[in-house]
């Protein structure tokens, strides 16, 4: 009646053993360690690095516990470990200074970083610990302001382009397109043309406002967005910014970063772990705005180009095919680009195919319909710096897929397609505000998270072992089982740990021994009503199921309604919660009854259980 199969102990073996195996990494602690990535997007990061590093600390007489080269490409970074905090700020300081030949500009950056001491065996099991959040691990936090007039006459710059192209295409002919502010004014010799030019715009562009002015022969047509668009721009903006900086500091290697945005213009930039707000800034400072601009083939190449650079267009001295004139007007930007992958021509040369949105094969059609056999080149500006990425001949017109040849080797496609792939900040940002949090605060706080859980589990712990005895113990039991498990799952999942989550686990921990309140109340019922110790085990855990199930489910869609209305630190606490009501079901049902099972389930003529007084209705006296 009270016996698992041989499968069921398996399975709870394996639960446990894996469980303990991934929350174990938690225990390792960290080491002070300098972490080495490229300070620009064009320098790419080698294991030949890790020597350079290893040979300057060297000659330093530094002592590094370890050094080590972590992912590949462009932003692939060298680690060193280090036995104290003294040596590791030592490491940093001569590392930047050896490293880079001109410290304004840095090619390198060094950064403070905290590795984690967890095995390689574990590691290769992807065994890691829990990522801290900023309030136990410290770091440092950013307030950026989103520049909404740039993002606003950047839309403005769109339209103005958008509108010459579409008149010229319906042959609609005007006497001149300006900007003036925020609006764009087109000039028109008679009504009727100024007429047919409305009717043209406004089948095409929606979201715009037309107003009529002028006289005589200088009659003028006033266009701006509409209230409705110009909100939508400005949230555009701050969306693309927030996904752009996501991308880039997840390729940068920062754990775990929180970007979301505040408000209706300003972004919050959270990145754990690091310890200072210099090497934070150039992480943030490391958006990149990518730009596609044609060639000015009025400019002949080998002439004294300075002296000849036209009034809309300008010369390009750093980066792949330079020197360089390139128009001023931008004929597409990054955030056209659904991705970029490496890849190889017609003739098996290393290449870059690029496809582009509906949007971006548009303006490419119209950017290079006419301009077949010219070049046209990309631009990124990196920390307000142009560097030409790439010069390429027009073999056809563009649409929403082409491909950028003469990469030269499959590095160098890689490279770029990277790049494009990282997308492009749509605005430029201020920092508003800036705080650090240092690690002892964090400390602190995992210490305080830590002796409150302890003091709970114990309290907890006592009380059933005083009121239900034995099976007082197998609930304490099965606890700590389902707060291994909770641990372990949190590990492998490489969650962010923060003192929400940590009240998450204290109240996992209060639900979990209620399911098990509930499981032997209803065994001391069953034996008040006269059952058998054995049938009283196996009623009373069936019986029990159908309660903790219904009250652990309405507690579950309130935690899912947690995560996904919630942000930040609530989504977080509600990880947890629903991760620890999954776990308390698991560890207070099938943990529980296994080892009940195992005490109980062989004693064929069992006349009684230790699980406290059992009060019999009637012999109180």
């Amino acid at each position: 009646m009270n016996r698992y199969p041989v499968w069921k102990y398996i399975l709870i073996a394996v639960a446990i053993l894996l469980g303990a195996l991934f929350t174990a990494p938690n225990y390792f602690g960290n080491t002070p360690a300098v972490q080495v990535t490229s300070g620009k997007s064009t320098v790419k990061m080698s294991s030949e690095m890790a020597a350079q590093v290893a040979a300057v600390l060297k000659k330093e007489n530094i002592a590094a516990e370890g050094i080590s080269f972590d992912g590949t490409g462009t932003y692939a970074s060298v680690r060193a470990r280090f036995a104290d905090p003294d040596t590791q700020f030592k490491a940093k300081s001569v590392l930047e200074k050896d490293l880079n030949t001109d410290p304004a500009d840095p090619t390198y950056l060094v950064a403070l970083n905290l590795q984690p001491n967890t095995p390689k065996w574990m590691q290769s099991l992807h065994a890691l610990p829990m990522y801290l959040g900023l309030d136990l691990r410290g770091g440092v936090h950013f307030l950026l302001q989103v520049d909404v007039k740039a993002a606003l006459s950047k839309r403005v710059q769109g339209i103005q382009a958008a509108a010459r192209s579409a008149l010229r295409d319906k042959n609609v002919r005007h006497a001149g397109i300006d900007r003036v502010g925020d609006t764009i004014e087109i000039k028109f010799r008679d009504a009727d043309t100024r007429t047919k030019a409305k009717d043209v715009l406004s089948g095409q562009m929606a979201d715009l406002a037309f107003v009529d002015s002028g006289a005589g022969d200088e009659l003028k047509l006033q266009v701006s967005l509409k209230p409705a668009a110009l909100k939508q721009t400005i949230d555009d903006g701050v969306k693309q910014n927030i996904a752009t900086l996501s991308k880039r500091v997840n390729e940068l290697g920062v754990a775990e970063p929180i970007i979301q945005q505040q408000g209706a213009d300003r972004i919050v930039v959270q990145l754990p772990g690091v310890q200072d707000v210099a090497r934070a800034k150039a992480v943030i400072g490391r958006t990149a705005t990518l730009e596609v601009r044609m060639v000015d083939d009025t400019v002949t190449p080998g002439t004294e180009l300075s002296a000849s650079i036209p009034f809309n267009s300008e010369l390009f001295t750093v980066g792949k095919g330079v020197p360089v004139v390139l128009t001023k007007d931008v004929a597409l930007t990054g955030d056209y680009i659904a991705s970029a992958t490496a890849s190889f021509d017609q003739n098996q040369q290393p290449a870059v195919s690029i496809d582009l949105n509906g949007d971006g094969g548009r303006k490419m059609r119209e950017a290079t319909r006419e301009r077949v056999g010219k070049r046209m080149a990309m631009v990124l500006f990196e920390k307000g710096k142009p560097e030409v990425l790439s010069v390429a001949t027009i073999q056809s017109e563009l649409g929403s897929r082409f491909q950028i040849t003469g990469m030269g080797n499959a590095e160098n496609a890689a490279e770029l397609a990277l790049l494009l792939r990282a997308g492009a900040l749509y605005a430029p940002m201020d920092f508003v505000e800036e705080r650090t949090i240092g690690p002892q605060l964090g400390a602190e706080n995992i210490s305080k998270g830590l002796h409150s859980t302890m003091y709970g589990f114990a309290a907890i712990a006592v009380f059933m072992m005083f009121y239900y005895m034995m099976f007082g113990f197998f609930s304490v039991l099965a606890l700590a089982c389902n707060l291994l498990l909770l641990i372990g799952l949190l590990s492998l999942m490489q969650a962010t740990l923060t003192l929400p989550g940590i009240a998450a686990i204290a109240l996992a921990l209060g639900m979990a021994i209620d399911a098990n309140v509930l499981i032997n109340e209803r065994i001391r019922e069953e034996l008040r009503g006269g059952a058998s110790p054995q049938q009283a085990i196996s009623v009373g855990f069936e019986r029990a199921w159908a309660t903790i199930l219904d009250s652990n489910v309405t507690t579950l869609i309130v935690g899912v309604a947690l995560w996904v209305f919630g942000s930040g630190a609530i989504r977080g606490f509600a990880v947890v919660h629903c991760l620890g009501i999954l776990t308390s079901m698991f560890s207070a049902v099938f943990i529980s009854r296994g080892v009940v099972n195992l005490w109980y389930g062989r004693k064929k003529k069992l006349q009684s259980i230790a699980i406290g007084t059992v009060w019999v209705p009637g012999l109180s006296k």
